[in-house]
């Protein structure tokens, strides 16, 4: 499938420089830039690869002025990321949409399938299973007893959504998530052996949430532990018991959230971020990758470095004397050498 530079101009509302009919069928890096390919340029710390990409047609920024010749044709827009994100969610729309049931799958006579829904083979959908309009279960995903799924939701090959749990609509659940599983509910008796505590909550994705690979959203003990629409959660993070996330959080990969927790909505965090349980993170909290956070915060709009983590400019000030350390050392030990000496 083809597309002109103007066609692609005008579904994004942006104007072209250079050749309107330049066409394209397929995208690239702008590194890697081939022939007949679409590319986009927004981080400035790439702007020599304008000039030398082969990429048919860039997308830049309108306010984006080229130092030397642009052989590719630009379609300038307000936000080049932006363009590019929305392009190509138009062009995942045109592509072909799977329908219809595998065999072999089972479907409990007690489930209900909405329409235009999608079952891979082996897929299992379990008694009075809700399965929303437009869905698509893929292979080998485990749908449990009493579970919904919302409309248009995909949930990838692997995934396994336990009993009860509630997802939302415009959903992702990537291969090998699970969400639902027991909460990590252990109490030692008189003789110090650990018996469970029953998980009898459920878990609760809200709508357009994005769950990454293998990641693992744990049932409540009572309630719900829930994720708040619009939050998109990277592979391999831990959402324990109890938790609450709220919406249009990002949380990145190795991150752990331990039970009864609650984050704020619009929050940050990086990498490999650890936070203890029963504590509360405000909104709009950015937490850089590998911080460790012990305590509530409670000041919305904060960025916190390190493990205990505390406030950017404090991280940045005691990191400047931490390098420093053994300079100081040496310092201070001819100091306690001259006094001794008086």
């Amino acid at each position: 499938m083809e597309f002109t530079a103007q066609q692609i101009a005008e579904m994004l509302g942006g104007f072209v420089v250079g050749d309107p009919q330049a066409t394209v069928n397929d995208v690239s890096k702008i590194e890697e830039g081939r022939p007949k390919t679409l590319t986009f340029f927004a981080n400035p710390k790439y702007e020599h690869y304008v000039y030398s990409t082969e990429a048919s047609i860039v997308i830049v920024n309108a306010d984006f002025n080229p130092s030397q010749p642009v052989k590719a044709t630009m379609i300038k827009v307000a936000n080049a990321y932006e363009s590019l994100a929305k392009l190509l969610a138009l062009y995942q729309q045109m592509q072909p949409q799977k329908v219809g049931i595998e065999q072999p799958s089972f479907i409990s006579q007690s489930a209900t399938v909405g329409k235009d829904v999608y079952v891979g083979a082996f897929a299992y959908i379990g008694e009075k299973a809700k399965v929303a309009d437009n869905a698509k279960i893929y292979p080998q995903a485990y749908i449990g007893d009493g579970v919904t799924i919302g409309e248009g939701t995909i949930i990838y090959p692997g995934a396994k959504i336990y009993k009860g749990c509630k997802i939302g609509n415009r959903c992702i659940i990537h291969a090998g998530a699970v969400i639902g599983a027991d909460g990590f509910g252990f109490a030692p008796n008189k003789e110090g052996v650990y018996q469970k505590i029953e998980q009898v909550g459920i878990a609760v994705i809200e709508d357009d949430v994005e769950i990454g690979a293998n990641t693992c959203i744990d049932r409540s003990t009572m309630g719900a532990t829930r994720v708040e629409h619009g939050t998109k959660i990277d592979d391999l993070v831990m959402i324990a018991h109890n938790v609450i996330v709220g919406h249009d959080t990002v949380i990145a990969s190795q991150s752990g959230i331990a039970g009864s927790t609650k984050i704020g909505n619009n929050c940050v965090m990086g990498g490999q971020v650890g936070v203890a349980g029963h504590i509360e993170i405000a909104d709009r909290t950015t937490i850089a990758a590998q911080s460790g956070i012990q305590g509530s915060v409670r000041k919305s709009g904060q960025t916190l470095f390190g493990s205990p983590a505390f406030d950017y400019m404090g991280f940045t000030r005691s990191f400047v004397v931490f390098r420093h350390l053994p300079e100081l050392k040496r310092q201070i030990d001819l100091l306690m050498q001259e006094r001794n000496q008086k």
